[in-house]
């Protein structure tokens, strides 16, 4: 039995950074790309899950809660610019009116 747990701490590293690499978002990876990351991992045994928890997986943030919440907010705000908007949302057309 104790021969067989290298095998399945290396099978368990694997499968957590392959998880993790695939719910990870792809703007926020490291040093590769996302795809690059995940062949890494499944290709290289050890080596792999551990250059992604090294190198490719993104930093913590850290701060207060209230910090967090502004970056979350300021996040959102740039998703709301990017989106389409109505002519009806749009202040630009409505002067025009």
């Amino acid at each position: 039995m104790l021969r067989y747990l290298p095998v399945l701490l290396s099978l368990a590293l694997t499968i957590y950074c392959v998880v993790d690499a695939v719910r990870t978002d792809g703007s926020a990876v490291r040093t590769l790309p996302k795809t690059a990351w995940i062949l890494l991992v499944l290709v290289a045994p050890v080596i792999g899950p551990i250059s992604w928890l090294v190198a490719g997986r993104p930093e913590k943030q850290t701060g207060t809660v209230a910090q967090q919440r502004r970056r979350w907010e300021q996040q959102q705000r740039e998703r709301d610019a990017r989106r389409p908007r109505g002519p009806d949302d749009d202040p630009d057309f409505l002067k025009n009116l």
